[in-house]
């Protein structure tokens, strides 16, 4: 009877071993959890010493914990749990991810600072275990294990304010996985890096490098056709990119004195001007003499849009603004992205508005703009704006007040397609208003009755309704 029983309990536990289901708590950038693989008992990755026996009493010990650790009975998976990891912790993967449940159930019961902090040691332990014995697991490998270590450690230390630790298992865990990283160890990382450069200003180049590193990477994710994969990256990369604005590192000075060495040493390395020169662009400090010199040394060796924006800036600073106009719609020809598009054209706008005093042009090219991004709130502003200024359009003092009207339609359109610049759209329509025709001059000019269709004429050429 008793070598009967111990065959069922057997083949129980070929059955187990075949379908047990692994699941984690924390969820990667795709979703899914560690699921579930064919387990079987493993030979150790190590080979200068002798990997642990797996014994039946340890697969007993196996089918126990995880049997109770799915109906989360934590307290009755903890015996047999601690003992399958102490006798036999190469036998299956269920030990660490069940076994990362369970520890930290356990630490959590914790009643005092010692216990706490001999469980917590057990749990940054278990990953390290689970690197030796299973770290050349193809789907969950040393890489994405150090990350989930890092990810615990930052949620379970205590008297660790810098988590230096978890920095680097996180960092190892992103160069290692790169776009597999999960969302939560990229956003972590740069978090941790930040705090490093708050109590230790010398660490700001690693930070921006941090920040520069993980952002790529999120970009490349939030371009995802999968909006599960694209949505969650790209409100993660808003969030650090508003950490990273907000954290003094962006200063431009302090990055003039980070890389203006380093760009004069790399003249001839393309990809490393063109990261600083985008970095530049996107902390706004393309005013600066380092980002000139990284565009124009790039722009010598291969022209982008990036180079020739940074050409285009360094022109309009020196007065050169037809230079500028010429690169800026370099620019706008070598880049794909629409928005850069817009912006470039869109600054051409502003030039020939500001500088030179051509309305034509500038609202030639506020409308190339408004091809690119018809929700540029900003090109219909400057159109309304230039409408509202035009002068010499109509001799009679009652049709010249008609431009007002078109260009109160540009502010309302403004505000409109972008809700970032109602504030100002409707501070130009209220002052704008005020110079409408009124009943007594359309008493005389019975063509601009209310409701009535008029066109504007002259270089504006716009219709609109008469009110």
């Amino acid at each position: 009877m008793k070598t009967r029983n111990l065959a069922i309990l057997l083949v129980s536990l070929v059955i187990f071993t075949n379908c047990f289901a692994q699941k984690e708590n924390k969820k990667s950038k795709k979703g899914k959890t560690e699921t579930t693989e064919e387990v079987k008992p493993t030979t150790p990755v190590v080979t200068e010493e002798t990997a642990p026996v797996i014994t039946e009493e340890c697969l007993v010990n196996i089918s126990l914990f995880n049997e109770s650790a799915k109906n989360k009975q934590y307290a009755d998976a903890l015996a047999p749990w601690n003992a399958a990891y102490k006798d036999c912790p190469n036998a299956n993967k269920a030990i660490y991810s069940r076994g990362r449940e369970i520890v930290l159930w356990e630490l959590d019961q914790a009643k005092d600072e010692v216990t706490y902090k001999k469980v917590f040691d057990k749990l940054m332990g278990m990953y390290d275990n689970r690197i030796k014995y299973f770290g050349t697991d193809e789907r969950y490998p040393t890489a994405w294990i150090l990350g989930i270590k890092g990810l615990d450690y930052v949620a379970k230390v205590k008297n660790d304010d810098l988590k230096k630790p978890a920095y680097e298992w996180l960092s190892k865990s992103i160069e290692g996985l790169n776009e597999k990283s999960e969302l939560s160890v990229l956003n972590q990382m740069v978090v941790i890096s930040y705090g490093l450069f708050k109590a230790d200003p010398t660490h700001a180049e690693k930070f921006i490098a941090d920040y520069l590193k993980v952002n790529a990477i999120l970009e490349t994710l939030a371009a995802s056709e999968e909006a599960k994969i694209a949505e969650p990256a790209l409100q993660t990369k808003q969030g650090l990119e508003t950490l990273f604005a907000q954290s003094g590192a962006a200063d431009c000075k302090t990055l003039d004195g980070i890389y203006k060495e380093k760009v004069a040493a790399n003249k001839d390395n393309k990809d490393f001007l063109n990261s600083v020169i985008g970095f530049y662009r996107r902390v706004r400090c393309n005013e600066s003499e380092v980002y000139f010199a990284a565009s124009v040394a790039v722009h010598k060796i291969e022209p982008t849009a990036e180079s020739a924006a940074g050409c285009g800036a360094m022109s309009y600073k020196k007065d050169e603004f037809s230079n500028a106009i010429s690169f800026y719609d370099e620019a706008t020809r070598l880049t794909t992205d629409k928005s850069l598009k817009a912006d470039y054209q869109y600054t051409i706008a502003q030039i020939y508005y500001k500088e030179m005093g051509n309305y034509q042009k500038a609202r030639e090219y506020s409308r190339n703009s408004l091809e690119f991004n018809p929700n540029n709130g900003s090109a219909y502003i400057l159109i309304g704006i230039m409408y509202a200024k035009s002068k010499g359009i109509y001799d009679d003092p009652v049709l010249a007040k008609t431009i007002y009207w078109v260009a109160v339609d540009k502010f309302n359109k403004a505000k409109q397609v972008d809700s970032s610049v109602a504030a100002d759209a409707n501070k130009l329509i209220n002052t704008y208003s005020d110079y409408f025709p009124t009943k007594e001059d359309i008493f005389f000019q019975p063509q601009l009755k209310a409701g009535a269709s008029f066109t504007v004429g002259g270089w504006i050429g716009e219709t609109t309704t008469c009110r």
